[in-house]
């Protein structure tokens, strides 16, 4: 039997789909869902909402891989295009491996392994100490996490010891910011898009730093567009990584995966 549709709800897909919405329907479930009853707070998450704040950004929470993972104002909100980082991580793990999430952002590739792979050592890392606390959040008792830039706060006893680093850098091209969804350049952090002048700036670092901290056959799974992704395997090949790229129609989702030789 199909479940009686909230009488505001048409009401309020047609406020959103006035204001651009997509998925107009989908977000007024949604809203209401967060409302709980409450006239009042639902108003105020509606004009939050319609005043252009990221609809994760309203709720509170993203949907990613399966599992709903904190978020909050100007940090990073995960993509589904990056499970293609998850399935290729998930695939060289089993339980109680050594992995960092690196740029973690909110920590949702971290959630997303724990959930595929079980029990892991995980460090996630990321250089914006608000995205780390709310990693450390989602995260809880299951990992570590820590603030600093890139590999410069992971623990000692992990260097040469990582069996992946799984990663979701900033590849966005400086001069391409400006073009991007309103919902990004206005509400996230620079710090979490900006990939310098091709965008792929931090591509270079971590090739260049990864292999002190894989274990030999240990990769490295890393997010691109699909525009970028032969310059930055390139770049791995160029550091002595072995390397593939992989994209997933399913999820338009691009990633270099660059293995350590053994």
């Amino acid at each position: 039997m199909t479940a009686p549709v909230h009488p505001a709800r048409n009401a309020l897909a047609a406020r959103l789909r006035a204001a651009g919405s997509v998925f107009a329907e989908d977000e007024a479930d949604l809203l209401l869902e967060a409302g709980d009853g409450d006239p009042v707070r639902l108003r105020t998450l509606v004009q939050r909402r319609l005043a252009g704040e990221p609809l994760e950004v309203v709720l509170g929470w993203a949907a990613f891989d399966g599992h709903r993972v904190r978020v909050a104002a100007g940090v990073f909100v995960p993509r589904t295009r990056t499970t293609v980082v998850v399935e290729q991580a998930a695939r060289r793990l089993q339980r109680y491996d050594r992995v960092v999430d690196l740029c973690c952002g909110v920590g949702a590739i971290s959630v997303a392994l724990l959930g595929r792979v079980g029990a892991l050592d995980l460090v996630a890392a990321d250089v914006d100490p608000d995205a780390a606390d709310v990693a450390a959040e989602n995260i809880g008792d299951r990992g570590i996490v820590v603030t600093g830039d890139l590999f410069a706060p992971l623990p000692d006893r992990f260097r040469g010891a990582v069996d992946v680093v799984a990663v979701n850098a900033p590849y966005v091209p400086t001069a391409e910011i400006a073009l991007m969804p309103v919902e990004a350049r206005e509400h996230e952090r620079t710090v979490a898009l900006d990939g310098g002048p091709d965008g792929l700036d931090l591509h270079r670092r971590i090739a260049a730093g990864a292999g002190e901290w894989l274990r030999p056959g240990g990769a490295v799974v890393i997010e691109v567009s699909e525009e970028q992704a032969a310059t930055s395997a390139a770049a791995f090949a160029a550091a002595g990584f072995a390397v593939e790229v992989v994209h997933d129609d399913a999820v338009d989702g691009t990633c270099v995966v660059a293995v350590r030789p053994s």
